[in-house]
Parts: C-alpha cells; structure tokens; sequence
C-alpha cells in the first residue's frame, strides 16, 4: 500500500505542475515565429510649402517678347505670418525685350490675389488688389528702370495654414521704337506662404 500511495502522490505533483506550466501560456519568444508586437503609428504632417522661407525669392516670367523677373520679399518675419496679421509682401520688377530693337515696355496694371488655404483645401479668396497705372501709357519697366509695390495680405480664417498669392501683370510693348501703338502681353504667378500659429 505505501508504494501505491507514493505512486498516487508522484503522480498527483506531476499533474499539478503540468495544470500550472500550461495556465502561464507559451514564451514569449515562441510566439507566431519571432513576429514583434505591433506599434501604432501616427500620421506625419505634410509640411505646408513656403516660398519665402529663405526671407525672399525671385522669378523670371516671360510674355512674348518680354521677359520680367520679380523678386518677391516680406517685411514681416515668417514667424509672424499669423492668420490675424496684415502680411505684407513686397515686389521689384524690371524687364527685357527681345529683339531689343529700342522699343520700350510698360506695365499697365498689377495685381494680387490672396487665396487662404486649411488642411481641408482652398478657402474663400480675399478681395483682389490692383495698382492700375496713373499714367499714360504705364509705367517704364524696361532694364535699367524697374516697379515696385507693396500688397498686403489682410487676416484669413484661423484655420488656414497656407496662403497663395496670385499675381497678375499687364505690360504694354511700343511695336516699335517710335510707335504710339503698342502689343498688350500678360504674365502671371502664384507663390505661397506658410502661416503659423
């Protein structure tokens, strides 16, 4: 009888230990072949593109026989774009005509147009702004003379995070040196901004 009973009591721990080992589960490390937990992920913000991050930028716009280029700057430090903010934004221009045959090239008319954006899309344009010329038949803007303006962005929705601003430029052309009669050509850009806080 004791054998049967040490027997019975062997067995019994045996049992025992088996019920515990498998109550903790498998190892970790034996787990679906070395898979690792999954981690969450976390979507990245597309960065807002900025024209004028390095304070200023310049373009070069050809229409027809005139090519102009534009430096565009800000007063403001990008830090205080804020959508509240009047944003200034500068412009210098000058042209060149080819064939440079002696005529000479006006600008007409400048113009801008905001267009605040969000992280949704566009939002509602503001009011466009003009500088119509005051004299007949524009102002000169043939190399070595040049234009130069500042327009101001007016406060956007707090929910933009962009702004792009649409320029819009007429020139008129003498046909010839001597002419009264002149060739209307248009050239036009787009820059955007970034706006913070």
């Amino acid at each position: 009888m004791r054998r049967f009973h040490r027997f019975v009591t062997i067995a019994s721990a045996g049992a025992l230990s088996a019920a515990l080992l498998a109550g903790c589960g498998p190892a970790p490390w034996d787990q679906g072949g070395g898979a690792t937990p999954s981690a969450t992920s976390t979507a990245v913000p597309t960065p807002v593109p900025n024209d004028l991050s390095g304070g200023s930028t310049q373009r070069s716009l050809t229409a027809g026989p005139v090519t102009a280029t534009i430096d565009y700057w800000s007063t403001l430090s990008m830090d205080k774009w804020t959508p509240a903010a009047i944003k200034p934004v500068s412009i210098a221009l000058k042209t060149t005509v080819e064939p440079a045959d002696g005529q000479k090239v006006y600008l007409q008319r400048a113009s801008m147009t905001a267009v605040p954006s969000s992280a949704d899309g566009p939002l509602d344009p503001l009011q466009p702004q003009v500088d119509a010329a005051t004299v007949s038949p524009g102002y000169l803007v043939l190399d070595p003379y040049s234009y130069s303006q500042t327009f101001n962005v007016g406060p956007v929705p707090d929910e933009a995070t962009s702004v792009t601003l649409q320029f819009s430029y007429d020139f008129l052309v003498q046909t010839t040196p001597t002419s009264s009669e002149y060739a209307k050509q248009t050239a036009s850009d787009t820059i955007t901004v970034a706006l913070t806080g």
